[in-house]
């Protein structure tokens, strides 16, 4: 199938965060599927993600969205495109855009994969798409509510064919891969007091991370922030963001001795495969939950962390259950002591993690590829195969 891609491709490097990845997986996931991918020229699509002004914002709307409906008319009407799928943010959608699209026949989808970490509701822009992957069990009443039509599939990801087998080798670490944030620090900096030894790799961990504290402001400024708090978040936000500022934070030592620099590349699959255990944490930084008892929910780590032959020891989120069966093909913990209770049994059993490793593996590659999704949409929207 000819397939319109816009995965947050760009023409220039962007500051914004881990966004390259996505084109990455989406690009190669779809080749190896066989299908033929369709991109307009001189789209930014990542330009989208960065901060603008609201006439900046419209203008790169109307531009970016008015080549790429005169490209994909135009090229439709050459050879015919099966499909539009995207990546976007709501404010990268234009919806009149997505409308003109569909009028040609092409059935759009976007995938998103941060709905319950970012909304309460669904989008306004993102109501024109014919079909909308989720990732998220939790996010699921979302659409239904708003009756929007949905595919409950795993995150996308692709990995090189070179790690679709088992390790060959293992090392004897207990490892966590993956940026700071508060939340992950006190979960390993309790286990770690509890005796877990911990390698830990990830930006944002020896600076201070999220921790620091905001500059301090003129009276006017606080009040205009408080205010714009309270519209954007009401008063459970404000008795929530309150837990933040006022938990105790552990001592920061422990992060010095299990602290060493993020794993990038082949260094990263190979960390993830070889160790003895990998941890994942699904809980996030919110203020519609408290800081004791975070919200969860299953990341792109607990499809790429199996499907790269890990040992994986993932915290319990809505979902889990529909991806793996726990005790077998992953395993989970639900709190600091059970982590390093199950990291402990893990390390001193290699026969269970090599159990692990081989069934957990299996079932991603089966189940929860990019082409095995693919094909679901297909089937899900009619189109041939």
């Amino acid at each position: 199938m000819r397939i319109f891609l816009s995965s947050q491709q760009a023409l220039r490097r962007h500051a914004v965060p881990a966004y390259a990845f996505w084109e990455y997986y989406f690009r190669n996931g779809l080749l190896e599927a066989g299908h033929e991918i369709v991109e307009a020229p001189g789209v930014d699509w990542a330009e989208g993600l960065t901060t603008m002004a609201p006439v900046a914002r419209q203008r790169w709307l109307a531009d970016t969205w008015g080549r790429t409906v005169d490209f994909i008319r135009a090229e439709h009407a050459r050879r015919p495109i099966g499909m539009f799928l995207g990546y976007l943010f709501p404010n990268q959608v234009e919806p009149s855009a997505v409308d003109a699209i569909r009028v040609l026949g092409i059935p759009c989808v976007n995938f998103f994969c941060d709905n319950v970490r970012e909304f309460t509701r669904v989008p306004a822009s993102f109501r024109p798409f014919d079909l909308h992957w989720v990732p998220e069990a939790g996010a699921r009443a979302m659409y239904a509510d708003a009756g929007l039509p949905l595919i409950y599939a795993p995150m996308a990801l692709w990995i090189p064919p070179a790690y679709r087998t088992p390790p060959e080798r293992e090392e004897s670490d207990i490892i966590f891969l993956g940026s700071h944030d508060l939340l992950r620090e006190d979960l390993l900096g309790d286990a770690v007091e509890r005796g877990l030894p911990l390698r830990l790799h990830g930006a944002g961990w020896r600076d201070g991370g999220t921790t620091s504290a905001p500059p301090r402001g003129s009276p006017w400024r606080t009040l205009q922030n408080q205010f714009a708090f309270l519209r954007d978040h009401g008063l459970r936000g404000l008795a929530m963001r309150a837990t933040y500022q006022h938990h105790r934070p552990r001592n920061p030592a422990w992060i010095d001795r299990c602290w060493q620099p993020a794993l990038l590349g082949d260094d990263y699959f190979r960390g993830t495969r070889e160790s003895a255990v990998v941890i994942g944490i699904n809980r996030y930084p919110s203020f519609r939950h408290s800081f004791s008892h975070p919200g969860r929910y299953s990341r792109l780590r607990d499809i790429e962390a199996p499907m790269l032959g890990a040992c994986y020891l993932v915290e319990k989120a809505p979902g889990l259950e529909d991806l793996y069966e726990p005790g077998r093909e992953i395993e989970t913990y639900d709190n600091a002591a059970e982590l390093v209770e199950k990291a402990g049994r893990l390390a001193r059993d290699p026969g269970l993690r090599a159990g692990l490793r081989r069934l957990g593996q299996r079932r991603a590659l089966s189940d929860h590829t990019l082409a095995r999704t693919l094909t679901r949409i297909g089937e899900r929207l009619g189109l041939p195969a």
